[in-house]
């Protein structure tokens, strides 16, 4: 069964079952599959609990003062005030929150007891299994644009049509790459690369063939997904003051005389970027490539939970680094909260890089010592920490305040509370100036001034 088939048989919406699953910090897998058929714990969940889904989805869709959600979860108000400024909730200039706000999601943040909702999903999923950790968000969205792929019906009722083309656009190591694949797992369609080398004109076998021979081939194939890298750069806009290669000229070209047949021939083109702010107008007209994803760095907890999973993947209980994670607690992820929190702004490839220093400097530690009780200290965190912050330049920065001015143009609406914290991660590497001096005297001066005169 689909999300949307239980949601209909509930008479509870769809997005309100999505932010309940958020609110509550479930496993995605544990609840559904990539393709969105139901597990049968959580629709055994929904059926015998429809009562407080119900009560759940009237609390979202109201607005309500922090004086309300105290009183509705029995918290003290400064309790819900400290947890709704956790999350970066924007206020209504009446002081009342906006519906997206869950009171119930307030109260399991704050320790109340929803031990009935995690009785039916079993232990929780080990991370090591799990299909891909945190952005709950970012795939709930996406899977709001992949609903014509998924629900022809969408097509029929309401005119909503395939997109033709999506940008994926983030940071350096965001994770652009696996969404594309996530993408194409999601709606079925096979993965296929577009290498620089497809571009502009070459020679196979002693043919000579071109991009557009290569795009037509695809577009006679089965249900593909086309990734091509660099978009931003292949689709710069042209302008004097910018210098377009030719061959980036030639298939911006190919692209847009064929794009009007992608949705009839199964295609999606699907385009990854750094920024989508120098991008060609007409290569985000309607019907082209206009719908955008932004691809966000992981959040605090999001990092906690990657570098636990990078640290014990693929390691077997009785693996010397095991035990030796497991003697420091470092198999769960609280042991890594602390220093994820110095990694403000940090990307995936960055987090991954601090895992493999990190296991190289115990593995070094414990092959003087041979003592599988090794203390993995600060001294050990701080040196992977500072092997990892190599790539955190002046340069990457930038890229994220690019990114951050895309995103809030674009999609703020949708990611207001990622854009919120992300900036104020950001802002911790901004050199805050030194206020300018007051010309001439001090009041006390100017008191000693005219006693002495």
């Amino acid at each position: 069964m689909k999300l949307i088939d239980l949601a209909k048989e509930l008479h509870v919406s769809a997005e309100a079952l999505k932010q309940f699953i958020q609110d509550f910090d479930l496993d995605l897998g544990a609840c559904m599959s990539t393709s969105f058929d139901l597990k049968p714990d959580f629709e055994k969940f929904a059926r015998e609990n429809i009562d407080f889904l119900k009560l759940y989805e009237k609390d979202l869709d109201k607005s309500k003062s922090v004086e309300q959600i105290a009183e509705t979860i029995s918290q003290p108000k400064e309790k819900v005030e400290k947890a709704i400024k956790e999350i970066n909730p924007n206020i209504f200039d009446n002081g009342f929150f906006k519906s997206s706000i869950s009171s119930y999601g307030i109260d399991n943040k704050l320790g109340g007891n929803y031990q009935f909702v995690y009785d039916y999903f079993g232990h929780k999923t080990s991370l090591q299994h799990r299909d891909f950790i945190g952005y709950r968000d970012l795939f709930f969205y996406i899977s709001g644009v992949l609903e014509p792929f998924l629900n022809p019906q969408q097509i029929k009722d309401w005119g909503i049509s395939k997109p033709a083309g999506i940008i994926l656009y983030g940071p350096p190591g965001s994770g652009k790459i696996f969404w594309a694949n996530k993408i194409a797992e999601i709606i079925n369609y096979q993965f296929k690369e577009v290498k620089k080398h497809y571009l502009g004109t070459s020679f196979v076998d002693g043919n000579k063939t071109n991009f557009n021979d290569f795009l037509v081939t695809m577009m006679n194939e089965d249900k593909v997904l086309l990734f091509l890298d660099d978009f931003d750069e292949i689709m710069k806009q042209r302008n004097a003051e910018t210098d377009v290669a030719s061959c980036n000229l030639e298939t911006q070209e190919i692209i847009l005389h064929h794009i009007g047949r992608f949705e009839k021939e199964d295609l999606l083109m699907v385009g990854s970027a750094n920024s989508v702010s120098e991008i060609d107008e007409e290569i985000l007209a309607p019907g082209r490539f206009d719908v955008m994803i932004p691809v966000f760095p992981p959040n605090a907890s999001e990092r906690s939970e990657i570098i636990l999973y990078a640290m014990t993947k693929d390691l077997q209980p009785d693996s010397l680094l095991f035990k030796i994670l497991k003697n420091n607690k470092a198999d769960k992820i609280p042991f890594w909260q602390e220093i994820s929190s110095q990694m403000k702004v940090f990307s995936n490839t960055m987090l991954i890089d601090f895992t493999q220093s990190l296991k190289k400097r115990i593995k070094n530690q414990y092959q003087k010592t041979k003592n599988e009780n090794l203390k993995i200290d600060q001294n050990l965190l701080t040196r992977a920490l500072r092997d990892a912050g190599g790539k955190l330049t002046e340069e990457y920065l930038d890229q994220i305040a690019k990114f951050l001015s895309d995103a809030i143009v674009n999609n703020y609406d949708d990611f207001q509370y990622r854009i919120q914290a992300l900036k104020k991660e950001l802002d911790n590497y901004r050199i805050v100036e030194e206020p300018p001096r007051e010309i001439g005297f001090h009041h006390n001066e100017g008191e000693e001034g005219r006693s002495q005169g």
